[in-house]
């Protein structure tokens, strides 16, 4: 990737600082006495933004660059954005009708599809097969708005990735911790293959050195390993157990009032969300 420009790198940073800039606005205008957001929750989504702008500083003249580039844009700084609970934010702020809306939208069966863990999974992994292994990279070196458009694509994919895989935040129809984690044992075994692959120089075309390619590939594999390890973490960290049904919680009391369900209590789904800790 050598005929790229530093200043390739422009979206990426332009994107780090519009994703620090709203996301501070809402912080700021939802905190309050009544209603404070968590300290530790703003602080994982401006980590995720500085690896961003750190990224935007590694100039891919290199195979190697170019693989610590991906790695930081579309493995590792989506984990610190999620964790930053961006959605539940967002609810907050949003007055209750709109933030109905949103949870409107969570809902439908298109949300429910791209939001998949599996189609995730094919949108990170499919794209570096495609990459690697076909003149894609070549034509991407030789393009800087390939490059960039391939950057961005490893940001949204890579977010969406970690968003199906560990959000903290409200998703309906979120597939199980057991699904979730299948799906991620996946990842690691296709980006472990992918690396080795590479490292051998078998079925890619990569246009770099034999020791470029090969120190690439050991960023590739080690660098993925200790990020999804984390995401594996990060999953452990925000799973919550399901709470019984009104009906099995009642049988143990019978002369209690059962609970409501929490789509049967007074409020809109959506304001149950606003007002929920992250």
């Amino acid at each position: 990737m050598t005929g790229h420009r530093h200043g390739d790198a422009d979206l990426v940073l332009l994107a780090a600082a519009l994703l620090a800039l709203g996301y501070e606005w809402l912080s700021i205008r939802v905190s309050g006495p009544a209603r404070s957001w968590p300290a530790w929750r703003g602080a994982s989504f401006m980590a995720g933004c500085a690896v961003l702008a750190l990224a935007a500083g590694i100039a891919p003249g290199t195979f190697a660059g170019h693989m610590t580039r991906h790695l930081l844009i579309g493995m590792v700084a989506p984990l610190g954005l999620i964790l930053g609970a961006p959605i539940t934010l967002l609810l907050r702020f949003l007055p209750a009708a709109h933030a109905r809306r949103v949870v409107r939208a969570l809902r439908t069966p298109a949300v429910r599809l791209v939001t998949h863990p599996v189609t995730a999974l094919c949108l990170t992994v499919g794209t570096l097969a495609a990459l690697y292994c076909t003149p894609l990279f070549a034509r991407a070196g030789a393009d800087p708005a390939v490059h960039q458009a391939l950057d961005l694509h490893f940001l949204l994919s890579g977010w969406l990735f970690a968003w199906a895989v560990a959000a903290p935040d409200p998703m309906p129809h979120r597939p199980s911790v057991k699904t979730r984690l299948i799906v991620l044992g996946i990842a690691v075994a296709a980006h472990a293959t992918l690396s080795q692959l590479l490292y051998a120089g078998a079925l890619v075309r990569i246009p770099a050195s034999t020791a470029d390619r090969q120190t690439g590939a050991t960023i590739m594999y080690y660098g993925g390993d200790l990020t999804e390890l984390l995401l594996a973490g990060a999953l452990a960290a925000t799973w919550r157990p399901r709470r019984r049904p009104a009906a099995a919680r009642s049988s143990v009391g019978p002369h209690r009032q059962p609970l409501q369900a929490p789509h049967q209590q007074a409020g809109a789904p959506a304001r149950l969300l606003v007002g929920r800790q992250p």
